[in-house]
């Protein structure tokens, strides 16, 4: 029988892992905050903590001893765990069992054992109310539908951005307010070398069907990104996501056969789509 000082150590011991499984999912609520690998580096804190508890208690069980030798410590700590019948006492828990000269003992299971099925139900116990009771955790569906949600928004977010969209992707847009927003954004930022006509100044005419470094939404649309740095012409992906290129690019095609004031003369070749024989 254990006696009444041995059962506080124990009965401490497993209030503070019930404490300390509740008081991990205070901290898994606020997702922002909740450190990564949180639950793996309780579990090895919880088991640290058992072993250094059980060696504890049964090495100052009784004793008065000041100064700490582990490796008795260690020893007698793993003789409490693995604790059997002694051999010369075997005869005492011999069973009626004979099976081909094989006799069978009525063996103790050892107490480490026993204290791996105690830990399982009470986390039983905790699963239960957490999960199912008091329903303060999430199961595996919820989990797998918060995270879609989330997948879902951050998608919409990557749409809206354009960050699916580049020279190869890229379409052009004929949607009349898409349009409009690549015309206020070629208003805002391209008119001082290709004039609010498109006619041209610094930079070519792009109301003809001549272009210097091939026509089409992909050609212009990469244009546009990577910039033309030896004809002065910038890079604006640091400046306009592709989204916005797209809007502009597809503007900056709208100006195709349209009649500027000034038109400059004529630079590059006579762009041929790749799916036409012909110019037209």
């Amino acid at each position: 029988m254990i006696g009444k000082r041995k059962q506080k150590p124990v009965f401490k011991l497993l209030l503070l892992i019930i404490t300390l499984f509740s008081a991990s999912n205070v901290f898994a609520e606020g997702e922002n905050t909740f450190p990564p690998y949180y639950y793996d580096l309780v579990a090895v804190l919880l088991i640290l903590f058992i072993i250094l508890s059980f060696i504890a208690i049964i090495y100052f069980e009784g004793s008065e001893q000041k100064e700490i030798n582990f490796g008795k410590v260690f020893a007698k700590f793993w003789t409490f765990v693995n604790r059997s019948t002694p051999v010369e006492d075997e005869k005492d828990i011999l069973l009626d069992h004979n099976y081909d000269g094989i006799r069978e003992l009525d063996s103790r299971v050892p107490p480490w054992f026993s204290w791996l099925f105690y830990l399982t139900i009470i986390f039983g116990i905790y699963y239960m109310l957490n999960y199912h009771v008091f329903k303060t955790g999430k199961l595996m569906y919820d989990e797998y539908n918060d995270e879609m949600q989330a997948a879902a928004i951050q998608r919409a977010d990557l749409i809206r951005t354009g960050a699916f969209i580049n020279e190869e992707t890229v379409t052009q847009l004929t949607d009349p307010t898409a349009v409009e927003k690549g015309k206020e954004i070629f208003s805002a930022n391209c008119v001082a070398c290709h004039g609010t006509d498109g006619g041209g100044i610094v930079g070519p005419n792009l109301t003809d069907k001549y272009w210097i470094h091939g026509g089409g939404i992909k050609n212009v649309f990469t244009t546009i990104k990577y910039g033309v740095p030896n004809k002065g012409m910038i890079s604006w992906q640091s400046q306009l996501n592709p989204n916005q290129i797209q809007q502009v690019a597809s503007y900056v095609l709208t100006l195709q056969g349209t009649t500027p004031a000034a038109p400059k003369a004529p630079q590059g070749d006579v762009w041929v789509p790749p799916d036409s024989t012909s110019a037209k």
